[in-house]
C-alpha cells in the first residue's frame, strides 16, 4: 500500500495537493478581496429603501449583490479549504474563524434586500421584469435585469417567511451563535478526538482514526474489526453527554430559526429551500420501512456468507465474498474511473483528465487533515476535490462520485450565471452516484472470474445498503429526535441512544446483533449538524439508479439530457430538472424502482453462492 504511515501536511507531495493558488494566487490577494467586500459591503448598505426608483435601481442593486456574492463565496471556500488541509493549523483555524464572522457580517449587510422586494407591491415589483418594446427607454436595463427574474421569483415564492428588515437583520447576528453548535463538534470530531491503536488478531498494533475506521472494518481479520469498532466507540461513549448536548443544541437552534420564520418546523424549513414537499421525505421513510424485509434478507446473507453464528455490527463492512486483498495506486483508480464513464462521452472524459492532470485533488490523509471526502470551490474557477485516499475499491468510487459533483459544478457553472449556477442538495447526489452506478456496470461487465463478478455484486449490495437503507434510518433519526424538540421536549445521551438503538435493530432486524456501542453511532455522524440533509442521499441513489439505467439501456437522447440536467443549476426546481432525464421523485416510483434493482442483484448473490 502507497501509504501506511500517516504524513503530515509538509510531507505531502505537491502534485498529490490540491492547488490553492488557483483560486488565490498569494494571501495577500486574500486579503485585499476582504477589504474589497467591506467596501462593497458598505455601498449596498447605502442602496436600502431604493428600489422604489425603478429598474434601473433594482439592476444595479443585483449587480452589486451578485459581486460581492462572488468575492464572499473566494474568501469563505479558500479560508475552509486551507483549514481544512490541516485543522490543527492555528493561523487557518482564526482565517476560517474569522470567515465565520464575516459571513454572519455579509448577511446583516445583505438583511434588507429580500423584505424590500416583497414591500414593492407586485404589480410594480412585475412592471420592473415585464417584456418592453425597443422603444422603450427601460429596454436594455429590463432585458438585462431578466436574468435575475429567477433568483426574484424565489425570493417572493417564499413571501410568508421573509420577515422584516429590522428582524432580517437580527437574526443575521443570531445566526453567528446558531452555528456554534455545528462549529464545536466540527473542531472537536476533526481536530481533538484521538483514538488509540489497535491490535489485529496477531497481536500487531493499527493506527486508528477517523480516515482508516471504515478500512479496518472491511478486514478479514474479526479481531481487528472487533477492536477497532469496540475502540472507537467507546472513546464516543466517553464524551456522549458533551455531544448530546451539542446534538440537542443544534436541534433547538434548527427549531428557532424555523419557527421564527413562520415554519411548521425545521423540517419544513430545511426542504422549503429546495422546493421539495415535505412529503417526499416522509414518503421515502415509508418506502424504505416497507423494504425493511429486503435489508433483513440481505443481512441474513451476510450472516450465512460470513460463516457466523452471530453478525455484530462490527460485520457491515467486511466483503461478504472474499478474495484475495487487493489495493489500487491513485493512478490505476483515474484510469479505471475513466473507463466506468466513457458511456457519458469523450467531453465528459476530457473534463475529468483536466480534473486529474491540473490538481484539482487533494488526495492523501495527512494528520489533522478535514475526514471524509467533498467537492467543493467557488463560481469562476474549476472545482475542487477533498479525498482521503488508502487504495481500496471504496476509495476507487469515492473518487468517481467526487468527480461526479465535480463536474455537475463544471457544466452548472459554465452554463448558468452566478446567481442561478449553484445547485440544490437534492440533485447534488444524483451526479455523484450516477457515476458509482456506471462504475460498478463496468467492472462488472470485464470479468469474466465468477468471484469477482459476487464480490462486485456484494459490494454493490453494501452501497445500497450505505445509501437507501442507512441515509433512510439516519433521516428517520432525525425525523425522531427533532420531533422531541419541536415538540418541546429535551434530548439526553440516554434519550439519544434509546432513540438510535431501536432504529439499528428495526433496520437490521432480528439476525443482527445491535452491540451496546452502536447506541453512540450518531454522535460521529457530521452531516446531523445539516439537519434534513442526507434524506437527499436515498432520494438522489434513486434518481441515479434510474438515470443510469436509462443511460446503460442506450435510451436515445438520455445522454444529452442527462448533461442539460447537470448544466441546469438551481435555474428550475430540483424535481423538474429531474423531469428532463424522465425521472419524477414526486411520486415513489423511483425507490420502488431501486428496491426493485437490488432485489435483483441481491437473488444474483443468493442463487450464485447456493
Amino acid at each position: 500500500m502507497e501509504q501506511q504511515k500517516i504524513r503530515t501536511r509538509q510531507e505531502q507531495k505537491t502534485e498529490d495537493t490540491w492547488n490553492m493558488q488557483d483560486l488565490y494566487e498569494n494571501e495577500e490577494l486574500f486579503s485585499k478581496d476582504a477589504e474589497k467586500l467591506e467596501e462593497l459591503m458598505e455601498k449596498f448598505s447605502s442602496f436600502q429603501g431604493s428600489l422604489t426608483q425603478g429598474p434601473g435601481q433594482l439592476l444595479k442593486v443585483m449587480k452589486l449583490y451578485e459581486e460581492m456574492n462572488l468575492i464572499f463565496e473566494r474568501l469563505y471556500v479558500y479560508a475552509n479549504q486551507k483549514y481544512h488541509e490541516d485543522t490543527s493549523d492555528a493561523k487557518y483555524q482564526q482565517m476560517s474563524g474569522e470567515m465565520q464572522i464575516l459571513s454572519t457580517q455579509f448577511g446583516q449587510a445583505c438583511a434588507w434586500l429580500e423584505p424590500e422586494l416583497l414591500a414593492l407591491p407586485g404589480e410594480v415589483l412585475d412592471s420592473y421584469f415585464c417584456e418592453t418594446e425597443e422603444t422603450d427607454p427601460d429596454y436594455a436595463v429590463k432585458k438585462e435585469l431578466a436574468g435575475y427574474s429567477r433568483f426574484v421569483k424565489e425570493i417572493t415564492r417564499r413571501r410568508d417567511h421573509v420577515l422584516d428588515a429590522q428582524t432580517e437583520a437580527l437574526l443575521s447576528r443570531v445566526d453567528e451563535l446558531g452555528k456554534a453548535p455545528s462549529n464545536i463538534y466540527s473542531m472537536f470530531n476533526n481536530a481533538d478526538i484521538t483514538f488509540p491503536d489497535v491490535e489485529d488478531g496477531e497481536g500487531k498494533g493499527h493506527p486508528l482514526t477517523q480516515g482508516t475506521y471504515i478500512s479496518l472494518l472491511e478486514s478479514y481479520d474479526r479481531v481487528l474489526r472487533k477492536n477497532a469498532f469496540e475502540t472507537l466507540y467507546s472513546v464516543y461513549g466517553q464524551y456522549q453527554n458533551t455531544l448530546a448536548a451539542t446534538y440537542y443544541a443544534n436541534a433547538k437552534q434548527a427549531d428557532f430559526f424555523a419557527k421564527e420564520r413562520h415554519y411548521q418546523n425545521a423540517m419544513e424549513e430545511a426542504l422549503d429551500g429546495s422546493c421539495i414537499p415535505v412529503g417526499v421525505y416522509k414518503s421515502l421513510v415509508e418506502a424504505v420501512g416497507e423494504a425493511l424485509p429486503l435489508m433483513h434478507r440481505y443481512v441474513a446473507l451476510r450472516k450465512k456468507l460470513l460463516g457466523l453464528s452471530e453478525l455484530h455490527m462490527y460485520d457491515v463492512y467486511v466483503p461478504m465474498v472474499e478474495r484475495p486483498e487487493k489495493t489500487y495506486t491513485f493512478e490505476e483508480a483515474k484510469e479505471i474511473v475513466k473507463r466506468g464513464l466513457a458511456p457519458l462521452g469523450e467531453d465528459y472524459l476530457a473534463l475529468l483528465q483536466e480534473g486529474f492532470d491540473n490538481r484539482w485533488i487533494d488526495i492523501y490523509e495527512n494528520k489533522g487533515k478535514r475526514t471524509g471526502a467533498y467537492s467543493w470551490g467557488a463560481y469562476g474557477t474549476h472545482p475542487y476535490v477533498l479525498l482521503n485516499y488508502h487504495g481500496s475499491l471504496k476509495d476507487v468510487f469515492t473518487l468517481a462520485h467526487e468527480m461526479g459533483h465535480a463536474l455537475h459544478s463544471w457544466y452548472s457553472d459554465h452554463t448558468q450565471s452566478y446567481l442561478d449556477a449553484g445547485y440544490r442538495i437534492f440533485v447534488a447526489e444524483v451526479a455523484s452516484t450516477c457515476n458509482e452506478a456506471l462504475l460498478i456496470h463496468d467492472l462488472m461487465n470485464r470479468t469474466q472470474d465468477e468471484t469477482e463478478k459476487s464480490y462486485l455484486i456484494n459490494y454493490f449490495l453494501d452501497q445500497f445498503k450505505g445509501t437507501m437503507f442507512r441515509q433512510t434510518m439516519f433521516a428517520e433519526f432525525e425525523m425522531l429526535t427533532h420531533g422531541v424538540v419541536e415538540e418541546g421536549g429535551m434530548l439526553t445521551a440516554e434519550h439519544i441512544n434509546g432513540i438510535y438503538m431501536n432504529l439499528n435493530k428495526k433496520y437490521f432486524g432480528s439476525e443482527m446483533i445491535s452491540d451496546d456501542k452502536i447506541a453512540y453511532e450518531w454522535a460521529r455522524i457530521p452531516h446531523f449538524y445539516t439537519p434534513f440533509y442526507v434524506y437527499q442521499y436515498a432520494t438522489g441513489f434513486a434518481a441515479a439508479i434510474a438515470i443510469s439505467s436509462k443511460i446503460l439501456r442506450g435510451e436515445p437522447g438520455i445522454v444529452e439530457k442527462y448533461k442539460q440536467f447537470l448544466s441546469g443549476g438551481c435555474s428550475k426546481s430540483p424535481i423538474d430538472l429531474l423531469k428532463i432525464c424522465g425521472v419524477d421523485m414526486s411520486s415513489t416510483e423511483p425507490v420502488r424502482e431501486a428496491f426493485a434493482v437490488f432485489e435483483e442483484y441481491l437473488k444474483k448473490l443468493e442463487q450464485a453462492v447456493g
